[in-house]
């Protein structure tokens, strides 16, 4: 199976949790997506996250789904400048109508070019797919990244500044 990480900074763990679903467990039904017509409302789950390093000083989160059929995978959430002092999102923080996101924080426009998170949505009959939910622990308190940037950008920018990284993955399926 595609891992996300292979070429990622080796770095730190700390924990991700959310109360929505456990490590490996399927996500809610309303984590789907309903603007890409998979049943859901597109609403991101609570996520809470402890244990990252003392120096920490801003926070990047992302969502990607590895096993999407595109042959680079489909990004489905990156937020960054997430304050360190922000130790959880809740429930729909990707609504930007909701205005759950902290103060600062920038969401960057996902695979359907949209600024807001995008629920789980596998073709019909591809099977299960992992949905990998990081929080990056940044040592700078804020990143420069061009407006409009793609999630994958992100990624590249964070990378000489990550000091410690979460994961969580949710399955969904057809």
């Amino acid at each position: 199976m595609n891992d996300p990480n292979w070429k990622l900074p080796a770095v730190p763990t700390f924990e991700l949790e959310s109360p929505d679903f456990e490590e490996g467990g399927t996500l809610p039904q309303w984590a789907r997506s309903g603007i890409a017509n998979a049943g859901g409302e597109d609403r991101s789950p609570t996520l809470h996250w402890h244990g990252f390093p003392s120096g920490t000083k801003s926070f990047a989160l992302t969502v990607f789904d590895p096993d999407a059929p595109t042959g680079s995978g489909w990004w489905h959430w990156a937020v960054y400048n997430i304050p360190a002092s922000v130790e959880s999102l809740p429930q729909d923080a990707g609504n930007p109508d909701a205005q759950l996101m902290p103060h600062g924080a920038i969401t960057l426009p996902n695979e359907l070019r949209l600024t807001s998170f995008q629920g789980a949505a596998p073709p019909a009959d591809h099977g299960p797919h992992r949905y990998v939910f990081t929080v990056s622990a940044l040592n700078v308190e804020r990143l420069d990244v061009p407006e409009g940037s793609t999630p994958a950008m992100l990624g590249f920018a964070l990378r000489d500044f990550i000091v410690a990284r979460a994961q969580l993955i949710g399955v969904s399926s057809t």
